[in-house]
Order: C-alpha cells, then sequence, then structure tokens
C-alpha cells in the first residue's frame, strides 16, 4: 500500500474548521489504497476558546496513535514565551512584551529551526529517517509547515503537495504591513520552488494564488462534509418547543451581526415570538454580548453562547435547531455551509443587498475579488441545492421570519427540501485526492 506523510498542524481533537480537511484525509484515504501518516501537535481542550491554541501538550515525547485509518504523530507543544506569560497572567498584561517574543518567533523560525511548531519537523524527519512515503502534504495555515515539507522534500527526495485551505500573502490586511508582506512573499516564492503541485478549496482562492506563483499545477479540492459524522445524528429532531435558530464559527467585521440581532429582537417583541438564538463557538462572544447589552437587553435574554465544542457534540447542538444563519462571505465559501446542507435544515443567508451590509463589505472585507469569478459562492450553493433562503434585506429577514414562525407553529418544525447534497461529501473529495496522490508517486522525484 502506498504512503503519504501530511504535516496539518490543526487536527482534532483541537476544534477548528481547519483541521477537519486532513482529518477527511486521515479518515478515508485507506480505502482507496493510500495508507496516511498524519504529523501533529498534541492537543487538548482545557479552555474551551482560543487559548487551546496556545495551551502546552501533555508530554515532552511524541506520542504515536495506530489505528485501522492509519497512523497520528502528536509531537510535543510548549508554548513560546509570550504566550506563557498570557495563560498565567491573562490576556490584559504584558501586551507589548508578548506581541514582540511572537514577533521574534514569527520571523526567526523561517531562518532557524526553532520556535512552537518546529517539532513536527523534527517528527517527520525521524519518521523519514526509517520509514518510505511516496508523497508529502502539508496544509496551511500554518504556512511555515510549507518550508518543512519542502525541506525534507529535498533531503529524501520525495515529492510534496502544498494544500492551501486559505490564501497566504493576498490578504490586504498583511499588505498593510510591508515589512511582513514582502518577507512572506519572499517565503512563499522560495518554499515552493521545489513543490509538486498544489490543492486548493476553489477556483478563486487559486486565482489569488497564482497572482504570486506562477505556473503551478493545480487541483481544486473543495471542502465538504463528514458522511460519518451525520450520519450517526440523523434521526435528531427539531426542538419543538421554541423556534430556535443556530450560528456557528467565526463572526467576521463584514457580518452584519448587528442588523441580525436588531431584526431578531424587533421580531421577538412585535410578534411575541417563542425564539432562542443559539450561538456555537463564535469567535467574539464578548462583542455580541455588548451589543446586547447596549440595545437589546430584551434579547439577551434569548440568546444563548457556548463555547467551542467537539465537532460530533456540535453537529448534534446544531440539528435541534430549525433555522441555521449564514452571513454573506461573498466570493469565500467557507466551511460551515457544507454541515448545514449534511443536516438537512433550512439555511437563512443574510444579506444578498442589504445598504448597511454593503457598507461592511466595503469598509472590511479585504480580500481581493475577480470579475471572472462569481461574487456569491454560498448562493450559488444554496440555489443549486434549493436549501434555503436568500435574505435579502433586514425588512425581507423580518417578513421571512414571520412566515417560518407561523409553519413552525402549525407544524412543529421548519421544512427544508434540499436536493444533491451528496456530491459535498468529504469522502468524494478524498477520492479525488487519491487520483493526484497516485499519479505523482508514479512520477516520483
Amino acid at each position: 500500500m502506498k504512503r503519504v506523510l501530511i504535516l496539518a498542524y490543526d487536527f482534532p481533537p483541537y476544534v477548528s474548521v481547519g483541521g477537519l480537511r486532513p482529518y477527511a484525509w486521515y479518515r478515508y484515504l485507506k480505502e482507496y489504497g493510500i495508507y496516511p501518516i498524519v504529523v501533529t501537535r498534541q492537543w487538548g481542550n482545557k479552555y474551551g476558546n482560543h487559548l487551546d491554541y496556545i495551551a502546552p501538550g501533555d508530554s515532552s515525547e511524541v506520542i504515536e496513535e495506530n489505528s485501522e485509518y492509519g497512523t497520528i504523530l502528536k509531537t510535543p507543544y510548549k508554548p513560546n514565551l509570550g504566550n506563557r506569560i498570557m495563560l498565567k497572567y491573562g490576556e490584559s498584561k504584558f501586551k507589548l512584551l508578548r506581541k514582540l517574543i511572537s514577533a521574534f518567533f514569527e520571523f526567526s523560525q523561517w531562518i532557524w529551526m526553532i520556535g512552537p511548531k518546529v517539532q513536527l519537523y523534527f517528527a517527520a524527519k525521524k519518521y523519514l529517517n526509517s520509514n518510505n512515503v511516496e508523497a508529502i502534504i502539508a496544509t496551511g495555515d500554518p504556512f511555515i509547515l510549507f518550508r518543512y515539507a519542502s525541506i525534507l522534500s529535498k533531503k529524501y527526495k520525495i515529492p510534496w503537495i502544498a494544500d492551501y485551505r486559505d490564501p497566504w500573502i493576498q490578504d490586504k490586511s498583511r499588505k498593510k504591513n510591508f515589512l511582513l508582506h514582502n518577507w512572506e512573499a519572499f517565503w512563499e516564492k522560495k518554499c515552493t520552488t521545489n513543490l509538486n503541485s498544489i490543492i486548493t478549496v476553489s477556483s478563486f482562492v487559486e486565482k489569488q494564488i497564482s497572482s504570486l506563483l506562477k505556473e503551478k499545477k493545480f487541483h481544486i479540492l473543495p471542502n465538504g462534509f463528514d458522511p460519518d459524522n451525520i450520519e450517526n445524528i440523523r434521526n435528531i429532531s427539531q426542538e419543538t418547543d421554541i423556534l430556535n435558530i443556530g450560528f456557528v464559527g467565526t463572526i467576521y467585521d463584514w457580518h452584519p451581526l448587528e442588523s441580525f440581532l436588531m431584526v431578531c429582537n424587533d421580531f421577538s417583541k412585535n410578534e411575541k415570538a417563542r425564539i432562542n438564538i443559539n450561538f456555537y463557538g463564535v469567535s467574539n462572544e464578548e462583542k455580541i454580548n455588548n451589543i446586547l447589552e447596549a440595545k437589546y437587553p430584551y434579547l439577551k435574554t434569548l440568546v444563548s453562547i457556548s463555547p467551542r465544542l467537539p465537532n460530533q457534540l456540535l453537529k448534534e447542538k446544531l440539528a435541534s435547531n430549525s433555522i441555521l444563519i449564514l452571513f454573506n462571505d461573498y466570493s469565500i465559501l467557507g466551511t460551515k455551509i457544507f454541515d448545514y446542507l449534511a443536516l438537512k435544515r433550512l439555511i437563512l443567508l443574510c444579506y444578498e443587498n442589504d445598504p448597511k451590509a454593503m457598507e461592511l463589505k466595503k469598509k472590511y472585507f479585504l480580500i481581493k475579488e475577480f470579475n471572472s469569478e462569481s461574487k456569491h459562492l454560498q448562493k450559488d450553493v444554496i440555489d443549486s441545492t434549493n436549501s434555503g433562503i436568500i435574505i435579502n434585506d433586514e425588512s425581507h429577514l423580518y417578513e421571512y421570519l414571520k412566515n417560518l414562525y407561523m409553519e413552525f407553529q402549525e407544524n412543529g418544525f421548519i421544512s427544508c427540501n434540499s436536493v444533491g447534497i451528496e456530491k459535498f461529501s468529504r469522502k468524494f473529495q478524498v477520492k479525488e485526492l487519491s487520483a493526484i496522490i497516485n499519479n505523482i508517486s508514479s512520477n516520483k522525484y
């Protein structure tokens, strides 16, 4: 059986959408004749929030786990001094000192083999000293893994593939920092000179990457949902007593969060509607609470905010909701839409053409768009699968909530008549990945 070494910093049990992509490779590649060896770091869920990203590992040694699916090498993790200070004294203390320490490692990790992430390189190198593999895949962010894969590829003469879950230097926020932008642009070019090919999630991301990396071979492997996880929760029913509206994941500055809360507040008060709004694993709980306390204290009693949850438990929680909310990400498809599809709960996309939302996009959406690419990818998926409603603006959201609430009162649930969602299974994407690996392994380094 052919073997592939996968460098994946984000990986379960760490709660991260970025970890679901390499986990699917680990879970399904063996079914297509390829044995995966995943090199990641030791993760725990001690805090249930962003602090888990810098929490120390459990052991100073590499922990090897073997299963029916493959092998996982969990490397030691020791936070840098700045992060240790934050864990000990809190996020409000020694901010400047912590930034300086983090900046040192952010720059120096590209020159020397140092920093909290370097243990992945050492573990991969040790494994390759005594084991053969046909290919190496590094999935970023963090993109330092590309440097490690490039070095290992040269040393052991193994072809490697760069997996871009997102672009590297093309975000406009990075371009604002001239030094960082040019430093990373230099290393992006240098690290990718010897790669075999690039895989990424959409043609939109491909265009962004190819603006810097010319004449590289690309493969598009979209994200999707894990069919095994979904199958286990198919029988979970919607709550029947109160209309539950759910949202999961990061809320970005261009998302019309305050507008959404305002409409829900007005709707619940004016219509005397019994609703709950459930936020799961959001990145800015404080912002939500501040808006509610300052403007919508009535709604605050109807809002529940949960910490990050293990993926399976999250899906179970989501399944109890009758409506799932997506905020418009325009040229970005994201990952949460696939789990929404798999759960077969009605999706409301907010908004297509709301003036306030357009102002937020203009101010905060810092990603270059292309005229040749769709600027409404989520809408395209929802329309093609009949899985939800494209909400135009605030008034449209209010009226649609009224209609849906009437349906809920009559039936005790909200119907979703989606079709054709099977093509978004991660297992289907892994089949495509196996073909890519087989092709490059037959034309080795």
